[in-house]
């Protein structure tokens, strides 16, 4: 793709601590008359594997308390049917950097490791591509999970296998394929997830410190694999320490006063495995160490929510908290909670419970507050949904995938938002979902939980509107349906994007 960039800034911003930065809080972030932007901040923030009825404000039945996302709700828009673009967390960031299904890529099935080869294209526009050419400051704090492109001691490069795929690694020479070659000005976070080798922190384009270490693994709710580590390394201060960084952020984004507008995008490494809640955490839920760790990641946003407070930034600022895919835990009997509040499957899977997530926006002045939009909506729409902000047109070979929800944010939905959506399982079994019907493309969850076995029909359909549990597959009795929705995922998949190209 030839496109006109300016040439990125590689500033790199010092994240200190919250403590201590509050004093500078007025001298920037375009407070001052005549300095304040057009055009809002943008507060991205995306959980890992946090499902659809961990929130109290998505099931009034959990356990968990969440007062920071139910805050969200109260003061913002709360998207009861959004979707992340794959159940598993590599396709899904794809999808949300790139506004692409990542099933277009190499990434057929599964996920990316820690030393896996970068999966986003050289010159793919990013959202942080977008903004940062609208002059955003431009900042990534947290898992990236998208491949970095490590060099290696003996020229051989490290394939999209397992743990110890990174033997060879070359940990003194900057990585050549990370957040700040795709429209980041900074970037402070962690190869992959948190329970995947190296166990290191990468600052821009370089190491933090060397995994001169190996730790053995763990199992459990506290699971990670064993392998080499940087001296030090403590999962259980990891979402601590990126939640200093991005806060950190903001702060020296205000005190350098240069009155532009900023997109912090961060990734959280909570509540996926290892599940490890601080000593100020445990015990704070009734839902076991999975609560408590929610519980932790609620206040992890209650610290940017209240950095965003002291710079006085709320009415400049969209903030929106999701999560990449649903959680992977079962229904918690023993606590009485549904992570999943009762939809069928769980992360990894093509039903509902694989992908149907949270999603709050808040923006004071713009999107209504305390209001629910019950339209359908993707993770992959953050692209356009920028686009249409900033004033920019997509070029054709970018958000393939991508609709812009700005009309959603700001309470003037007149139809659909999207045509229809496209869900993808761990597996790589797709379904496809339009108004109320859903298509499944074969027999079970495409996923960890299975079943389906003793089901004659080929595929599942199922009406979301009426049958939200996906029990009743009316594949049979609706073959005039199937045939609709199988044309129509053919098409998408052929033509190579499901977006109109008139933007």
């Amino acid at each position: 793709m030839s496109e006109s960039r300016p040439q990125l800034d590689r500033r790199t911003f010092i994240a200190g601590t919250a403590a201590g930065a509050g004093c500078l809080a007025l001298a920037g972030c375009g407070l001052l008359p005549g300095r304040r932007s057009r055009l809002p901040n943008i507060v991205y923030i995306i959980a890992d594997d946090m499902g659809y009825g961990d929130p109290a404000c998505f099931n009034a039945s959990s356990k968990i308390p969440t007062p920071n996302l139910d805050r969200l709700a109260v003061e913002g828009m709360r998207f009861a049917d959004a979707h992340s673009g794959s159940a598993v967390c590599t396709p899904t960031r794809y999808g949300i950097l790139t506004g692409r299904y990542a099933w277009r890529t190499r990434l057929q099935s599964g996920v990316l490791w820690g030393y896996s080869p970068p999966l986003i294209e050289p010159d793919r526009m990013t959202v942080a591509s977008l903004l940062h050419a609208q002059g955003y400051h431009t900042a990534c704090a947290g898992k990236w999970h998208l491949g970095l492109g490590w060099h290696t001691t003996d020229g051989v490069k490290p394939g999209d296998g397992a743990d110890e795929a990174g033997k060879n690694i070359d940990y003194s020479r900057p990585v050549s394929d990370g957040p700040t070659t795709h429209g980041f000005d900074y970037f402070y976070g962690i190869p992959a997830s948190l329970d995947m080798v190296p166990y290191v922190y990468v600052e821009n384009d370089r190491v933090e410190a060397p995994p001169t270490d190996r730790i053995e693994g763990r199992g459990g709710l506290a699971f990670y694999r064993g392998g080499p580590a940087a001296p030090g390394f403590d999962h259980e201060q990891t979402l601590p320490r990126l939640a200093r960084k991005a806060v950190g952020f903001i702060d020296e984004h205000c005190a350098a006063g240069t009155g532009a507008p900023f997109f912090l995008y961060f990734p959280l490494s909570s509540p996926h495995t290892p599940v490890l809640p601080t000593a100020a955490w445990a015990g704070r839920s009734g839902a076991g160490p999975y609560g408590d760790f929610v519980a932790q990641t609620d206040g992890v946003l209650g610290e940017v929510l209240a950095a965003i407070d002291r710079h006085q930034l709320v009415q400049d600022t969209l903030v929106i908290v999701t999560s990449d895919n649903g959680s992977t835990m079962t229904p918690m009997h023993e606590y009485d909670h549904l992570p999943n509040d009762g939809l069928r499957g769980r992360k990894s899977d093509v039903w509902d419970g694989g992908h149907r997530i949270p999603f709050l926006a808040r923006w004071p002045g713009t999107v209504p507050a305390g209001t629910t939009c019950p339209e359908t909506i993707c993770l992959t729409d953050l692209l356009a949904t920028c686009a249409d902000l900033t004033g920019t047109r997509l070029p054709e070979d970018a958000g393939e995938d991508s609709w812009s929800i700005l009309s959603a944010l700001r309470g003037r939905i007149r139809g659909p938002v999207r045509e229809a959506t496209v869900h993808h399982s761990i597996e790589g079994m797709f379904a496809i979902r339009q108004g109320r019907w859903k298509l499944i493309e074969g027999r079970g969850s495409g996923g960890w939980t299975g079943g389906g076995e003793d089901d004659e029909a080929p595929g599942q359909l199922y009406d979301i509107e009426t049958d939200l549990d996906e029990s009743t597959n009316l594949y049979r009795e609706r073959p005039d349906v199937v045939a609709e929705l199988t044309a129509l995922l053919d098409r998408y998949r052929s033509q190579g994007r499901s977006a109109p190209l008139s933007r």
